[in-house]
């Protein structure tokens, strides 16, 4: 990240922390547990080994904070990249249960010979897997980020949509 001063350091049994310091000078703790929960804290700045406050967070909480703040990043830089690059769209495309491409591997969606689209990320619940491999398996519940042309993107949706 550029500019973030980000410290990841391994929590034996428990998870891990992150401490991030803003360029504000604030210092935010983060503690990822192994269960999926986390635990935010905001550090005293006279002070860095008090917290003026914990907020605890259960792993749905978790996961919602995670999709606030992941996903829609994801998909605003690619829309940053389409207006940079005339004629290049972004889009996001649910794979839905009952898809004949839900458990199936990337590559047999033929995204790209078919459409000229490339999907370059998996949404998986609070997960992205950036650059996916077409042996990458599809889930019901994902969704998939793709750049091309707006026809192409249309294709795309189309193709994805299609009762098997």
């Amino acid at each position: 990240m550029r500019g973030v001063d980000l410290v990841e350091t391994m929590l034996p049994g428990v998870g891990v922390r992150y401490e991030l310091r803003t360029r504000s000078g604030e210092v935010l703790g983060i503690v990822v547990q192994r269960e999926g929960g986390a635990e935010v804290a905001v550090y005293d700045r006279r002070d860095p080994d008090r917290a003026r406050g914990v907020l605890r967070l259960d792993p749905d909480e978790v996961d919602a904070v995670a999709e606030v703040l992941g996903a829609p990043r994801l998909t605003q830089r690619f829309a940053d990249l389409s207006r940079e690059v005339p004629g290049l769209e972004s889009g996001r495309f649910p794979v839905r249960p009952g898809s004949r491409f839900v458990d199936r591997p990337l590559g047999d969606t033929r995204a790209r010979t078919l459409t000229g689209c490339s999907i370059v990320a998996i949404v998986r619940d609070t997960d992205v897997v950036p650059s996916p491999r077409p042996r990458d398996l599809l889930r019901a519940g994902d969704v998939l980020v793709a750049i091309g042309s707006r026809r192409g993107l249309e294709e795309l949706d189309r193709h994805l949509s299609a009762p098997a």
